[in-house]
Protein backbone atom coordinates (compact mmCIF):
# COMPACT_ATOMS: atom_id res chain seq x y z
CA UNK A 1 0.00 0.00 0.00
CA UNK A 2 1.02 3.35 -1.23
CA UNK A 3 0.78 5.32 2.38
CA UNK A 4 2.74 8.21 0.77
CA UNK A 5 1.35 11.94 1.80
CA UNK A 6 -0.43 13.28 -1.67
CA UNK A 7 0.73 16.97 -1.69
CA UNK A 8 0.07 20.19 -4.35
CA UNK A 9 2.33 22.75 -4.10
CA UNK A 10 0.46 26.35 -5.16
CA UNK A 11 3.64 29.26 -6.10
CA UNK A 12 6.57 28.21 -8.22
CA UNK A 13 9.34 31.24 -7.60
CA UNK A 14 12.40 30.23 -6.04
CA UNK A 15 11.08 28.62 -2.90
CA UNK A 16 8.22 26.72 -4.81
CA UNK A 17 10.55 25.26 -7.52
CA UNK A 18 13.32 23.86 -4.58
CA UNK A 19 10.17 22.97 -2.78
CA UNK A 20 9.05 21.03 -5.76
CA UNK A 21 12.01 19.36 -6.62
CA UNK A 22 12.46 17.86 -3.11
CA UNK A 23 9.02 16.67 -3.02
CA UNK A 24 9.11 15.00 -6.30
CA UNK A 25 12.26 13.31 -5.88
CA UNK A 26 14.04 13.57 -2.17
CA UNK A 27 10.74 13.10 0.45
CA UNK A 28 10.06 9.02 0.48
CA UNK A 29 6.83 9.80 2.39
CA UNK A 30 5.51 12.73 0.57
CA UNK A 31 3.79 12.35 -3.60
CA UNK A 32 3.49 15.50 -5.20
CA UNK A 33 0.44 15.11 -7.49
CA UNK A 34 -0.07 18.95 -8.54
CA UNK A 35 1.53 22.45 -9.04
CA UNK A 36 -0.24 25.65 -9.14
CA UNK A 37 1.09 29.25 -10.25
CA UNK A 38 -0.26 32.15 -11.77
CA UNK A 39 1.95 32.26 -14.88
CA UNK A 40 0.85 29.09 -17.01
CA UNK A 41 4.06 29.38 -18.97
CA UNK A 42 5.97 28.51 -15.32
CA UNK A 43 3.72 25.69 -14.10
CA UNK A 44 3.53 24.07 -17.44
CA UNK A 45 7.45 23.91 -18.08
CA UNK A 46 7.82 22.62 -14.65
CA UNK A 47 5.42 20.48 -14.94
CA UNK A 48 7.21 18.48 -17.61
CA UNK A 49 10.17 18.13 -15.81
CA UNK A 50 8.42 16.81 -13.26
CA UNK A 51 6.78 13.75 -14.40
CA UNK A 52 3.37 12.83 -13.79
CA UNK A 53 3.33 15.93 -11.96
CA UNK A 54 0.08 17.84 -12.80
CA UNK A 55 -0.31 21.31 -13.53
CA UNK A 56 -2.70 24.78 -13.17
CA UNK A 57 -2.92 27.70 -12.60
CA UNK A 58 -6.21 28.02 -9.96
CA UNK A 59 -4.89 27.49 -6.25
CA UNK A 60 -9.17 26.17 -6.43
CA UNK A 61 -8.26 23.32 -8.76
CA UNK A 62 -5.82 22.10 -5.98
CA UNK A 63 -8.29 22.90 -3.27
CA UNK A 64 -11.09 20.62 -4.81
CA UNK A 65 -8.86 17.60 -5.43
CA UNK A 66 -9.90 14.89 -3.42
CA UNK A 67 -6.90 13.18 -3.63
CA UNK A 68 -4.98 16.04 -2.28
CA UNK A 69 -4.25 15.61 1.45
CA UNK A 70 -1.83 18.49 2.46
CA UNK A 71 -0.66 21.66 0.61
CA UNK A 72 3.15 23.58 0.30
CA UNK A 73 2.15 27.69 0.25
CA UNK A 74 5.19 29.33 -1.42
CA UNK A 75 3.38 32.11 -3.29
CA UNK A 76 3.88 35.97 -2.20
CA UNK A 77 3.87 36.65 1.34
CA UNK A 78 0.51 38.60 1.13
CA UNK A 79 -1.25 35.47 -0.38
CA UNK A 80 -0.48 33.34 2.63
CA UNK A 81 -3.38 33.80 5.08
CA UNK A 82 -6.04 33.67 2.87
CA UNK A 83 -5.06 30.75 0.76
CA UNK A 84 -3.94 28.89 4.82
CA UNK A 85 -7.43 29.50 5.03
CA UNK A 86 -8.66 28.36 2.21
CA UNK A 87 -6.58 25.27 2.64
CA UNK A 88 -8.63 24.84 5.96
CA UNK A 89 -11.93 24.62 4.98
CA UNK A 90 -11.06 22.58 2.50
CA UNK A 91 -9.51 20.10 4.99
CA UNK A 92 -6.05 20.50 3.32
CA UNK A 93 -2.89 20.15 6.08
CA UNK A 94 -0.83 23.10 5.45
CA UNK A 95 2.91 23.83 5.00
CA UNK A 96 3.20 27.54 4.75
CA UNK A 97 6.81 29.32 4.08
CA UNK A 98 7.77 32.34 6.60
CA UNK A 99 5.83 34.54 7.49
CA UNK A 100 2.32 33.58 7.53
CA UNK A 101 1.07 37.60 7.19
CA UNK A 102 2.69 40.79 7.64
CA UNK A 103 0.32 41.61 9.83
CA UNK A 104 -0.24 40.05 13.10
CA UNK A 105 -4.27 39.76 13.55
CA UNK A 106 -3.78 38.10 9.92
CA UNK A 107 -1.32 35.87 11.51
CA UNK A 108 -3.46 34.70 14.25
CA UNK A 109 -6.51 34.74 12.07
CA UNK A 110 -4.96 31.96 10.00
CA UNK A 111 -3.40 30.00 12.45
CA UNK A 112 -7.38 29.46 14.38
CA UNK A 113 -8.53 28.69 10.62
CA UNK A 114 -6.27 25.36 10.58
CA UNK A 115 -7.28 24.97 14.47
CA UNK A 116 -10.86 25.00 14.03
CA UNK A 117 -10.60 22.77 10.70
CA UNK A 118 -8.51 19.95 12.68
CA UNK A 119 -5.27 20.68 9.73
CA UNK A 120 -1.97 20.22 10.79
CA UNK A 121 -0.41 23.81 10.06
CA UNK A 122 3.67 23.66 9.83
CA UNK A 123 5.60 26.97 8.85
CA UNK A 124 9.16 26.83 7.25
CA UNK A 125 11.61 27.26 9.84
CA UNK A 126 14.38 24.82 7.93
CA UNK A 127 17.14 25.69 10.35
CA UNK A 128 15.74 23.47 13.26
CA UNK A 129 16.05 20.81 10.72
CA UNK A 130 19.51 21.22 9.69
CA UNK A 131 21.33 18.37 11.62
CA UNK A 132 24.01 20.67 13.11
CA UNK A 133 21.29 23.38 14.71
CA UNK A 134 20.12 19.63 15.46
CA UNK A 135 22.55 18.13 17.60
CA UNK A 136 23.39 21.80 19.47
CA UNK A 137 19.54 21.50 20.42
CA UNK A 138 20.04 18.43 21.36
CA UNK A 139 22.76 18.76 23.49
CA UNK A 140 21.31 21.94 25.74
CA UNK A 141 18.30 19.30 25.92
CA UNK A 142 20.40 17.38 27.31
CA UNK A 143 21.96 20.09 29.68
CA UNK A 144 25.33 19.57 28.68
CA UNK A 145 26.24 23.09 28.81
CA UNK A 146 24.24 24.36 31.60
CA UNK A 147 22.91 27.01 32.59
CA UNK A 148 22.89 29.42 29.00
CA UNK A 149 24.91 32.48 29.55
CA UNK A 150 25.03 34.11 26.62
CA UNK A 151 23.59 33.42 23.24
CA UNK A 152 25.35 34.60 19.73
CA UNK A 153 24.40 34.21 16.30
CA UNK A 154 24.90 35.88 12.79
CA UNK A 155 22.99 35.69 9.82
CA UNK A 156 24.81 37.30 6.76
CA UNK A 157 23.34 37.45 2.97
CA UNK A 158 26.16 37.64 0.42
CA UNK A 159 24.05 40.25 -1.79
CA UNK A 160 20.75 41.73 -0.93
CA UNK A 161 17.95 40.99 -3.14
CA UNK A 162 16.53 44.04 -5.57
CA UNK A 163 14.85 46.69 -4.12
CA UNK A 164 11.22 45.66 -5.42
CA UNK A 165 11.50 42.40 -3.03
CA UNK A 166 12.45 44.90 -0.42
CA UNK A 167 9.88 46.96 -0.61
CA UNK A 168 7.39 44.12 -0.21
CA UNK A 169 9.35 42.60 2.48
CA UNK A 170 7.66 43.59 5.83
CA UNK A 171 10.80 45.34 6.85
CA UNK A 172 14.31 43.85 7.40
CA UNK A 173 14.27 41.98 10.83
CA UNK A 174 10.68 40.92 9.68
CA UNK A 175 12.61 39.65 6.59
CA UNK A 176 16.28 38.41 7.89
CA UNK A 177 16.28 38.84 12.19
CA UNK A 178 13.09 36.58 12.11
CA UNK A 179 14.81 33.38 11.53
CA UNK A 180 17.35 33.88 14.69
CA UNK A 181 14.58 34.70 16.79
CA UNK A 182 12.90 31.56 16.07
CA UNK A 183 16.67 29.99 16.66
CA UNK A 184 16.72 31.76 20.04
CA UNK A 185 13.75 30.76 21.30
CA UNK A 186 14.12 27.12 20.22
CA UNK A 187 17.61 26.93 21.28
CA UNK A 188 17.48 29.41 24.21
CA UNK A 189 13.92 29.68 25.65
CA UNK A 190 11.22 32.44 25.91
CA UNK A 191 12.29 36.64 25.16
CA UNK A 192 11.07 39.08 27.21
CA UNK A 193 13.11 42.25 25.79
CA UNK A 194 14.78 43.31 22.65
CA UNK A 195 16.98 46.02 21.79
CA UNK A 196 17.62 46.82 18.04
CA UNK A 197 19.94 49.45 16.14
CA UNK A 198 20.16 48.64 12.41
CA UNK A 199 21.46 51.03 9.75
CA UNK A 200 21.52 51.90 5.66
CA UNK A 201 25.27 51.47 5.31
CA UNK A 202 26.12 50.09 1.82
CA UNK A 203 23.72 51.69 -0.53
CA UNK A 204 21.31 54.66 0.03
CA UNK A 205 18.52 52.87 -2.22
CA UNK A 206 17.75 50.95 1.26
CA UNK A 207 16.81 54.42 3.09
CA UNK A 208 15.20 55.54 -0.11
CA UNK A 209 13.00 52.17 0.13
CA UNK A 210 12.89 52.96 3.99
CA UNK A 211 14.43 49.93 4.93
CA UNK A 212 18.42 48.99 6.72
CA UNK A 213 21.12 46.71 5.71
CA UNK A 214 22.98 46.02 8.70
CA UNK A 215 21.51 45.22 11.89
CA UNK A 216 22.96 44.52 15.45
CA UNK A 217 20.12 43.02 18.05
CA UNK A 218 20.46 42.48 21.73
CA UNK A 219 17.84 40.30 23.74
CA UNK A 220 17.15 38.88 27.39
CA UNK A 221 16.01 35.71 27.81
CA UNK A 222 13.37 35.42 30.74
CA UNK A 223 15.49 32.64 32.11
CA UNK A 224 18.05 35.30 32.18
CA UNK A 225 20.59 34.53 29.83
CA UNK A 226 21.97 37.37 26.84
CA UNK A 227 21.90 37.12 23.44
CA UNK A 228 23.34 39.30 20.41
CA UNK A 229 22.38 38.94 16.82
CA UNK A 230 23.77 39.96 14.36
CA UNK A 231 22.57 40.57 10.61
CA UNK A 232 23.85 42.04 7.48
CA UNK A 233 22.24 41.44 3.73
CA UNK A 234 25.70 42.74 2.24
CA UNK A 235 28.92 40.71 3.70
CA UNK A 236 30.33 40.05 0.32
CA UNK A 237 32.40 37.29 1.08
CA UNK A 238 29.64 34.33 0.83
CA UNK A 239 26.39 33.59 2.94
CA UNK A 240 27.08 33.17 6.36
CA UNK A 241 24.73 31.26 9.26
CA UNK A 242 26.67 30.69 12.84
CA UNK A 243 26.23 30.37 16.38
CA UNK A 244 27.73 30.59 19.82
CA UNK A 245 26.27 29.07 22.79
CA UNK A 246 28.12 29.53 26.33
CA UNK A 247 26.83 27.98 29.55
CA UNK A 248 28.04 26.83 33.15
CA UNK A 249 29.31 23.63 31.66
CA UNK A 250 30.66 24.14 27.99
CA UNK A 251 30.17 26.62 25.01
CA UNK A 252 28.63 25.08 21.90
CA UNK A 253 29.30 26.83 18.32
CA UNK A 254 27.64 25.98 14.97
CA UNK A 255 30.63 27.10 12.85
CA UNK A 256 29.92 28.89 8.94
CA UNK A 257 29.64 26.55 6.15
CA UNK A 258 32.04 26.06 3.69
CA UNK A 259 32.00 24.34 0.43
CA UNK A 260 35.13 22.13 1.09
CA UNK A 261 37.26 22.03 4.49
CA UNK A 262 40.05 23.72 1.98
CA UNK A 263 42.08 26.66 2.67
CA UNK A 264 44.19 27.95 -0.42
CA UNK A 265 47.53 30.12 1.36
CA UNK A 266 49.53 31.93 -1.01
CA UNK A 267 52.13 34.26 0.53
CA UNK A 268 49.96 37.09 0.16
CA UNK A 269 46.77 35.97 1.12
CA UNK A 270 44.64 32.94 1.93
CA UNK A 271 41.17 32.06 0.85
CA UNK A 272 38.25 29.73 1.87
CA UNK A 273 35.42 28.73 -0.67
CA UNK A 274 32.21 29.84 1.46
CA UNK A 275 28.71 28.91 0.49
CA UNK A 276 26.77 31.37 -1.99
CA UNK A 277 23.35 31.63 -0.04
CA UNK A 278 20.59 29.98 2.48
CA UNK A 279 19.67 27.19 -0.40
CA UNK A 280 23.12 26.16 -0.90
CA UNK A 281 24.06 26.01 2.88
CA UNK A 282 20.36 24.11 4.06
CA UNK A 283 19.36 22.51 1.10
CA UNK A 284 19.20 18.85 3.74
CA UNK A 285 17.29 20.91 6.03
CA UNK A 286 14.98 22.20 3.86
CA UNK A 287 14.14 18.86 2.29
CA UNK A 288 13.73 17.31 6.35
CA UNK A 289 11.53 19.98 6.94
CA UNK A 290 9.22 18.91 4.66
CA UNK A 291 9.48 15.11 5.57
CA UNK A 292 9.17 15.73 9.53
CA UNK A 293 5.54 17.62 7.51
CA UNK A 294 4.28 14.54 6.36
CA UNK A 295 5.39 12.41 8.72
CA UNK A 296 3.17 14.57 11.43
CA UNK A 297 0.48 14.59 8.68
CA UNK A 298 0.91 10.67 8.51
CA UNK A 299 1.10 10.25 12.05
CA UNK A 300 -1.47 12.57 13.44
CA UNK A 301 0.66 14.51 15.50
CA UNK A 302 1.72 17.89 15.94
CA UNK A 303 4.35 19.29 13.37
CA UNK A 304 7.42 20.35 14.61
CA UNK A 305 6.80 24.12 13.92
CA UNK A 306 3.39 25.73 14.71
CA UNK A 307 2.01 28.50 13.09
CA UNK A 308 2.56 30.04 16.85
CA UNK A 309 5.94 29.80 16.18
CA UNK A 310 5.31 31.56 13.55
CA UNK A 311 3.53 34.55 15.51
CA UNK A 312 6.16 34.39 17.52
CA UNK A 313 9.23 35.06 15.97
CA UNK A 314 6.72 37.92 13.93
CA UNK A 315 5.76 39.59 17.32
CA UNK A 316 9.72 39.63 18.42
CA UNK A 317 10.54 41.21 14.90
CA UNK A 318 8.02 43.60 15.18
CA UNK A 319 9.47 44.65 18.36
CA UNK A 320 13.50 44.96 17.10
CA UNK A 321 11.87 47.55 14.45
CA UNK A 322 9.88 49.67 17.18
CA UNK A 323 13.27 49.72 19.14
CA UNK A 324 15.00 50.38 16.49
CA UNK A 325 13.05 53.19 15.39
CA UNK A 326 12.41 54.61 18.90
CA UNK A 327 15.66 53.87 20.05
CA UNK A 328 15.02 52.30 23.30
CA UNK A 329 14.00 48.71 24.28
CA UNK A 330 10.97 47.20 24.05
CA UNK A 331 9.82 44.64 26.32
CA UNK A 332 7.86 41.31 26.16
CA UNK A 333 5.43 38.99 27.83
CA UNK A 334 4.02 36.16 26.73
CA UNK A 335 0.57 32.96 27.65
CA UNK A 336 0.66 29.44 26.92
CA UNK A 337 -2.50 28.82 25.57
CA UNK A 338 -3.28 25.18 24.57
CA UNK A 339 0.37 24.55 25.01
CA UNK A 340 1.43 27.11 22.42
CA UNK A 341 2.95 30.43 23.44
CA UNK A 342 1.93 33.67 22.42
CA UNK A 343 3.67 37.12 22.56
CA UNK A 344 2.49 40.16 23.15
CA UNK A 345 4.34 43.54 23.59
CA UNK A 346 4.37 45.50 26.98
CA UNK A 347 5.75 48.86 26.32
Amino acid sequence: MDDRVRVGLVGLGRMGRFHAANLAGRIPLADLVRIVDADEGVARELSEGLRGVEWSTDYADLLEDSEIEAVVIASPTPLHADMIEAAAEAGKHVFCEKPISLDIERTYEAIEAARAAGVKLQVGFHRRFDPDYRRAWQKIAADEVGEVYLFRTSLRDMQAPGFDYIKGSGGFFADVTLHDFDTARWLIGEIEEVTALGAALSDPGFEEVGDIDNAVVTVRFAGGALGVIDNSRVAGYGYECSSEVMGSRATLRVDNHRRASVETLTPDSSHQDYVSDFVERFADAYAAGLESFARAVREDRDPEVSGADAAAAFVLAKAAERSHREGRAVRLTNETKDGEVFYEEVD
